[in-house]
């Protein structure tokens, strides 16, 4: 039987990125031409013509300005998941604005959906080593998975000693947090399923997602993956962002060359490589595929 991964998308609009944010401010995103109703069908037409379910991340702020969003998701029978309410790095947050923005936005996507909000993934997979601390946050409002650690090291995110694979996120008696195979408590622990990764040469490469299917060819992504359930046994975590399948988006002004190359690169790529890989791959949502077996 093949194994089934995990899809997930994470719904914001292309000026709402991390790498925009300095040029980007919450303040002036009612003022921008949206994309992100329009991508969002896309995908979700995508995924209809495969049969495919997915998780969607939905950002609290397009939740409240088009509530269209997180109902449609719902009634195609996708999981319903939280990426915060207006995509502040963890790192640039208050620990009781974190608690503020993972409550409101959770509360916000089961009102308008009626459905039950089981996950979180922070924006920019910005948890770390110094914001452990949103581990019991996000267990306080009611979650029971995070899907915010990249175990790597990179400019914006990273926690490149974590396990590769889903574990537990257990609480210390010192009150540090680390991953471990089985829980020790049922309020001491919640499930942390990274990004995935492919291990070569002892070092961990991202291959699953975002920019990086945008800029390798899609067989090496195709080869990272099939690695992943062939050698290591394990699904992988598979991720992208609506605004990533539009070549037609508004070009952001006053950025730097590294955050343009980043953003726009191969964005008239995606649509197709995405149907290449729900061809090439069984996928599940990921309450569905973590906890349908307890």
């Amino acid at each position: 039987m093949s194994i089934k991964n995990y899809l997930s998308i994470d719904v914001e609009d292309y000026f709402q990125v991390s790498a925009f944010e300095n040029v980007s401010p919450p303040e002036t995103w009612t003022s921008r031409v949206s994309r992100v109703v329009y991508n969002t069908e896309l995908i979700l037409a995508l995924l209809a013509e495969r049969d495919v379910k997915a998780t969607f991340f939905i950002l609290g702020w397009v939740a409240e300005h088009y509530p269209e969003i997180p109902r449609n998701i719902a009634a195609q029978g996708h999981e319903i998941a939280s990426h915060g309410y207006g995509h502040q790095r963890v790192c640039n947050l208050e620990r009781k604005k974190f608690r503020e923005d993972v409550r409101s936005s959770k509360a916000l996507l089961e009102d308008l959906t009626g459905k039950p909000v089981y996950g979180y993934r922070a924006p920019s997979y910005s948890i770390s080593n110094e914001t452990e601390w949103a581990f019991d946050e996000l267990l306080e409002a009611g979650y029971q998975y995070d899907s915010s650690i990249f175990p790597i090291k990179h400019d914006f995110y990273g926690m490149s000693d974590w396990s590769r694979f889903s574990s537990y996120a257990v609480k210390s008696e010192d009150g540090t947090w680390n991953s471990a195979e089985t829980a020790l408590s049922e309020c001491l622990n919640i499930r942390e399923l990274p990004i995935t990764t492919v291990e070569i040469f002892g070092h961990n490469l991202p291959i699953a997602g975002g920019g990086y299917f945008r800029l390798l060819p899609y067989p090496l992504t195709k080869w990272g993956l099939r690695r992943i359930n062939l050698q290591d046994q394990k699904p992988f975590v598979f991720y992208l962002h609506p605004w990533e399948f539009d070549p037609q988006q508004p070009r952001m002004e006053n950025i730097n060359f590294k955050s343009r190359f980043r953003h726009y690169l191969n964005l008239h790529k995606t649509k197709k490589r995405f149907m290449d890989l729900l061809a090439d791959f069984e996928f599940t949502p990921i309450y569905q595929g973590l906890f349908a077996s307890q």
